[in-house]
């Protein structure tokens, strides 16, 4: 039995779920609206990795409001996966701070008029999240489950600068700090592979992530989308990029684990979109329920678990 409380050699998402909601909780994605300031405010044209559209599910084509984008999802889930236990509402498309505090309270709040939904997740920035729109994150927080998942990217301020983040590690920090003041439940969105980065800066970062000290991970490798500033870059510049066999990566993501808090929710080790998305196919990865079980065979192989050599 590990610190989690079960035999998995990680604390796992599923076994969140289990626990506080009696089995599994599907995240239902929706699409609010809201814009991206670096893309409509800043001169940046958007980080040079995004492609938004490769995230979006097909079932939120001709559907506007949330309510009617939640119907859809749940549709669309239940044949997949007909035991769930709930859904959580997923503002994942953009930036979902990014809008006055009475559109967003307008938003967020149409969740309560959907069966079945047990709570509220938002993906954003660490820089917009200013103290009116904290102030009502906390009130909803109060009145169900929510996690605010930040887009932290990279722990390195030139790395951040290169791809046109807008934000610093500074505000990255800060984001957490103010969230976890209100007891905001919080997420960090971290992606291994961006240009000039190393594994070996990797697992360094793994004591700022720690520091951060987020409820929940989400690990994706690098992604280079079609018609995208990073594509070309990649045509440019291969070199600058550092990608994985799945042998390797399985390796890499061991190693990352012993390092890191035991406290904190892995929710994801990898990312999927369909291929007609990808400018380039750097990463021979697993499917992601298989890419688990080996991570979790190895874990046991080296008779290790998360934490183990916390840093």
């Amino acid at each position: 039995m590990f610190p989690w409380g079960d035999e998995r050699r990680f604390n796992a998402y599923s076994r969140y779920c289990r626990a506080h909601y009696g089995g599994r909780i599907q995240k239902l994605p929706v699409d609010a609206g809201f814009s991206c300031p670096n893309r409509v405010s800043r001169a940046h044209g958007g980080c040079t990795y995004c492609a938004n559209s490769a995230f979006s599910p097909s079932y939120l084509a001709d559907k506007e409001d949330v309510a009617s984008q939640l119907e859809g999802g749940k549709a669309f889930f239940r044949k997949r996966y007909p035991k769930n236990n709930g859904y959580f509402a997923y503002f994942q498309a953009y930036t979902n701070t990014n809008a006055p505090v009475d559109l967003l309270r307008q938003k967020f709040e149409e969740v309560f008029n959907v069966a079945d939904i047990k709570g509220v997740v938002i993906s954003t920035r660490p820089d917009c999240l200013p103290s009116e729109v904290l102030d009502y994150l906390s009130d909803l927080s109060q009145r169900t489950h929510l996690t605010v998942e930040i887009g932290v990217e990279s722990f390195h301020n030139e790395t951040l600068t290169h791809i046109h983040r807008g934000h610093t590690l500074e505000c990255t920090f800060g984001a957490f700090e103010k969230l976890h003041q209100r007891n905001i439940s919080t997420c960090a969105h971290l992606i291994f592979g961006l240009p000039g980065e190393q594994p070996g800066q990797w697992l360094e970062d793994v004591r700022m992530l720690n520091r951060l000290q987020p409820q929940f991970v989400k690990f994706h490798q690098l992604q280079i989308f079609k018609n995208t500033a990073m594509e070309a870059e990649f045509a440019q510049s291969p070199e600058r990029f550092r990608s994985f066999s799945a042998d390797d990566y399985i390796q890499f993501l061991c190693d990352y684990l012993e390092r890191m808090s035991p406290d904190i929710v892995v929710e994801r080790f990898s990312a999927e979109v369909p291929p007609r998305y990808l400018a380039v196919s750097q990463w021979n990865l697993l499917r992601h329920d298989a890419l688990v079980r080996k991570i979790e065979e190895e874990m046991e192989r080296r008779e290790s678990w998360q934490g183990r050599f916390r840093v």
